[in-house]
């Protein structure tokens, strides 16, 4: 199989619950050795999706494929995938020695139990950890046993469900760049669960977003985050200026859009629409100026309504009238401790036309 094969493929797969819709006709390819993420809000039935890849629950409709092999029907044990939990419950009274040989023994493996264990508990650098308890490691490293004994049943495929969110912030960023270095390692397909965009961002080939149980788009995370095709996707993918409005021309490559309390805006777009849409600008991509902007940069007239400090960056919220209300993303000057502006101050906000993105789904 080439590298770009689907080791997954998901084919019109629902899964429901009485009348409730977990999961709607979802299509997916997963490649191999691809770092795939399932993304969307709580709800959104990517969890559920995830269990029935495992086998833990069996689609109503549709068919789920791993290498080829329709295993919609094949239960857990028979698949060639392993999970690892949200909880991932280490088991308190063994040595991560016997909590990572658990899997084989159980399914009776015996010859070269000992050699495959240490293999798993190097991959995930516990090594020198073999004869400690659980209660003797960090959150961190509890994780990693339990990834050890998913990873020590050699699968070809691993699912993650929401495998960092018991951990705390710091430990959490370390661990995103741990389980990348250990899925280059390993060289299998890693699926994870998250609600959480930028553990999807910095850890994922691709990922699907997902929203009240559809598939909304799946692309690599750049792809997502410059090209949303969608409001929901661009509002639940980073931070997102979205203003409403109507189209009032489209001609010759451009778009004139009527703004309710803002001038009309003129953005490039080659498709005839009409309607509602709305106007999309990352917030890094806009400049606040004391005067007003020169050239062909779009600009609105606000007024500072909050100013919120991050460290490298402050978020400066404008309040333009009307409703509409736009965020800019400001570096802050280097040791600093006067703030980048201040509430009430009046002010340009600008972007180039071409950073504007045209949603209408």
């Amino acid at each position: 199989m080439s590298d770009n094969a689907g080791i997954i493929s998901i084919r019109g797969v629902t899964k429901k619950f009485g009348a409730t819709v977990a999961v709607d006709d979802a299509e997916i390819d997963v490649r191999e050795n691809e770092f795939f993420a399932l993304l969307g809000p709580s709800g959104c039935g990517k969890t559920t999706l995830l269990r029935m890849i495992a086998g833990f629950e069996m689609p109503t409709e549709g068919q789920i494929l791993i290498d080829g092999q329709d295993v919609s029907q094949v239960p857990p044990n028979k698949r060639p995938v392993n999970m690892v939990f949200q909880s991932y419950a280490v088991f308190p009274h063994m040595t991560v020695f016997n909590n990572v040989a658990y899997g084989l023994r159980v399914v009776g493996e015996s010859g070269n139990v000992d050699s495959r264990v240490r293999e798993a508990l190097d991959m995930v650098q516990l090594g020198d950890y073999a004869t400690r308890k659980p209660n003797q490691l960090s959150g961190g490293q509890r994780q990693r046993v339990a990834l050890a004994r998913a990873l020590v049943k050699k699968p070809k495929v691993l699912l993650l469900d929401e495998p960092l969110s018991a951990l705390d912030a710091k430990l959490r960023d370390a661990m995103r760049l741990e389980l990348v270095r250990l899925q280059h390692s390993v060289g299998i397909t890693f699926i994870i669960v998250t609600h959480d965009q930028d553990e999807a961002l910095s850890m994922a080939d691709r990922i699907a977003v997902m929203e009240k149980g559809k598939v909304k788009q799946i692309a690599p995370p750049a792809e997502l985050y410059e090209y949303p095709n969608s409001r929901f996707v661009a509002d639940f993918i980073g931070r997102m200026n979205l203003l409403q409005g109507k189209v009032k021309n489209a001609s010759g490559g451009k778009l004139t859009v009527e703004i309710d309390g803002a001038p009309d805006l003129s953005v490039p777009h080659d498709a005839a629409i009409d309607g509602e849409v709305d106007l999309a600008i990352r917030p890094e991509k806009v400049r606040l100026e004391q005067s007003e902007p020169t050239g062909e940069r779009i600009r609105l007239r606000g007024r500072v309504a909050e100013v919120a400090y991050y460290g490298g960056e402050s978020h400066v919220s404008l309040d333009c009238g009307n409703g509409v209300m736009l965020t800019a993303f400001i570096q802050n000057a280097a040791r600093s401790t006067d703030p980048a502006y201040r509430q009430g101050e009046e002010l340009w906000i600008s972007w180039a036309p071409a950073d504007t993105l045209v949603l209408t789904d």
